[in-house]
């Protein structure tokens, strides 16, 4: 199975992923429309979804969420799970973002954080931010990608 079809199976599509990096676009040389910040993105979510290690880090988090929901996680109560106390989710959803994207990604992860557009307002404590931290390694690839290819044009001509 595939993380995508993984991720549909609990109601997060492509195109989902995609109107969440697009609500905090800007436009940068290189990715000037939300036209060509779609392509790209959808090309670095494919690459990002096909690496083991991020379907590991995103199923460790959806299954958190559900081990806590049902009380299996030791010391971890609703009120903890809404709350302050926990900063695993956080971690767990800059791991995500720096995996992908390095250093750069964190700081997307943060902005993603604490707008919370799209469909990680629909999610749940530790899922919003493991899908956080995905969109944010992927959104922080696209504006490189963009800049680099830029850059490669501007010295042909």
């Amino acid at each position: 199975m595939s993380l995508l079809k993984y991720l549909e199976e609990r109601g997060i599509s492509l195109k989902d992923l995609i109107e969440t990096a697009l609500e905090l676009f800007v436009p940068h040389p290189g990715v000037e429309t939300r036209e060509k910040a779609a392509k790209i993105l959808k090309e670095e979510f494919m690459n990002a979804l096909s690496d083991v290690n991020v379907s590991c880090m995103i199923v460790a988090c959806f299954r958190a969420e559900e081990d806590a929901n049902a009380g299996l996680i030791p010391g971890l109560t609703k009120d903890i799970m809404g709350g302050p106390g926990l900063v695993a989710d956080e971690i767990m959803g800059m791991a995500i973002a720096c995996y992908i994207a390095g250093v750069k990604g964190i700081f997307e992860f943060v902005r993603f954080d604490q707008a919370k557009p799209g469909i990680l307002k629909k999610l749940g404590p530790i899922t919003n931010d493991a899908i956080g931290g995905l969109i944010a390694g992927v959104s922080s690839n696209m504006y490189t990608r963009a800049l680099r290819d830029h850059k490669i044009n501007i010295n042909k001509n």
